[in-house]
């Protein structure tokens, strides 16, 4: 696994060091010193380390707890009696990194950087049903008398052999360690290397986290934008604090309602469609309050601003939808079949869409399906399996005509398909939805914001608004604001 050249066109621009490049430049800076800690897929990491030469002013100790009760000796019992979640990663790296303070004098060692780097893994089963997933973690310092960084992530197998799965875990912990000391001071780049020497298809990452004084100014969203960006996971989810969650500990086994929108910005269109709609999906059958979660899903196909992502207007869609109590999931799923699918992976429990009639129209257009061999058949096989209803808010059309789901109107060829999924109760109105809704929308309310207009705050949820005006988002300028009201 040597050098890689990365090539625009013909020129070259950029030289990616091997594995065992990397593991020497730690193992060569007399001052990085810290211990390994591995569970579940060997001592794959720190394999590397001592291949690749002068280890021995590195590598302050390696281990594998592979025994539950001797692991549980070590780090403690887990509340839940689980081994591959975050909070044990945790404690493997605080109490690795406590051992190295408290046994190392900084007197005789002024000049160290302390780390400790640590995964817990479950590799792929024998049944192959479970391809396996980790997590895996660096604590460390930059200067000595520094409080400690942690870099923290959550990865997916996607190969189906658990000797390869331990290979690119090993790959990935080189380049987490060696990003860590020297790339620290550009977080989305060290996200991308953590992929050299590998592929997309081998690893997901599909949660990362960013903490202590060297990462003051990361905003974990924007790291986790990064991978949905770059191809690295399909989704990632936010919590109404506005925190990074991994998607498959909050979506496991759940009753799932999901809203899809630009929601630029969240209106009193989007949160009436929410509370009606939940409304509804909890008098479904086997559907309990309790274990049930709504989703507001944001396509990154909606966050696309001449080809690129806008990241400032992310983030201000994201804060005002969690700073309304809402659990945020950002996708690259351009069909609504595929977010169906991406939930069928962590539930087998009920699932509900609430949609404008607008956006039913627009999946029967048979456009969008013809990348699949079965076309739209195919994709609705897909998006209604099971028991899965769309909750369908009203529109009015450029005629003022009231439109839900008995008079809308698609593709002449697609009214039967249509027709057997109304007849089949796959598609209901919202028929208690706010008249006073169907004269707002998102995209005028925007313009107004822009145009420094009057009259959109009433449109939007109680305190969107001042938060809107508090921030400037969306383009909004007191100054113009003043302008318009003074003409």
């Amino acid at each position: 696994m040597g050098t890689e050249i990365k090539l625009k066109g013909d020129k070259v621009i950029e030289q990616i060091p091997s594995i065992k490049d990397k593991a020497l430049r730690i193992n060569l800076n007399e001052n990085i010193y810290g211990t390994f800690a591995e569970i579940g897929a060997g001592q794959e990491t720190v394999r590397h380390f001592f291949r690749s030469g002068g280890s021995s002013g590195t590598i302050a100790k390696a281990m594998s707890a592979y025994d539950k009760d001797f692991s549980d000796a070590v780090y403690g019992v887990e509340s839940d009696g689980r081994y591959v979640t975050e909070e044990r990663l945790k404690k493997m790296l605080t109490l690795e990194g406590q051992i190295i303070e408290e046994r190392l004098s900084r007197e005789k060692h002024p000049t160290k950087l302390f780390f400790s780097y640590a995964n817990t893994v479950a590799t792929i089963d024998f049944a192959k049903q479970f391809k396996g997933h980790g997590w895996v973690g660096i604590r460390y310092q930059i200067e000595p008398d520094e409080a400690y960084n942690e870099i923290i992530l959550h990865i997916r197998f996607k190969e189906t052999d658990a000797r390869l799965q331990q290979e690119t875990l090993g790959i990935l912990g080189v380049n987490l360690i060696y990003g860590a000391f020297y790339k620290y001071n550009d977080p989305k780049r060290l996200l991308r290397y953590l992929y050299d020497h590998l592929d997309k298809d081998q690893l997901e990452i599909d949660t990362i986290n960013f903490s202590g004084p060297r990462f003051a100014d990361v905003d974990n969203r924007l790291m986790s934008l990064q991978l949905v960006k770059n191809g690295m996971t399909d989704a990632v989810m936010f919590n109404p604090e506005g925190k990074n969650i991994l998607p498959a500990a909050i979506l496991y086994k759940k009753n799932l309602l999901a809203l899809r929108g630009s929601f630029r910005p969240v209106t009193k269109v989007n949160m009436d469609m929410y509370e009606k709609s939940l409304k509804m999906f909890l008098e479904e059958n086997k559907v309990e309050k309790d274990n049930t979660l709504v989703v507001f899903e944001i396509t990154l196909s909606n966050l696309r601003s001449d080809g690129e992502i806008d990241e400032r207007d992310f983030m201000d869609r994201a804060e005002l939808l969690c700073s309304l109590g809402q659990t945020v999931m950002i996708s690259n799923f351009q069909e609504y079949y595929k977010v169906v699918e991406y939930f069928a992976n962590y539930t087998k429990a009920r699932m509900g869409l609430a949609m404008g009639v607008n956006n039913l129209v627009d999946i029967f257009d048979e456009k969008y399906y013809r990348h699949l061999s079965g076309g739209i058949l195919e994709a609705f096989g897909k998006l209604f399996y099971r028991d899965m209803k769309v909750f369908l808010y009203p529109m009015l059309d450029e005629n003022g005509v009231l439109m839900d789901s008995n008079n809308l109107k698609v593709h002449p060829r697609m009214k039967e398909l249509y027709k057997f999924f109304k007849f089949n109760g796959k598609v209901v109105d919202i028929a208690d939805y706010d008249p006073h809704n169907l004269e707002v929308f998102s995209r005028e309310v925007l313009k107004m914001i822009n145009q420094g207009k009057p009259g959109w705050e009433p449109m939007l949820p109680s305190g969107i608004a001042e938060i809107i005006k508090e921030h400037h988002l969306f383009g909004y300028h007191p100054e113009t604001e003043l302008e318009q009201n003074n003409l």
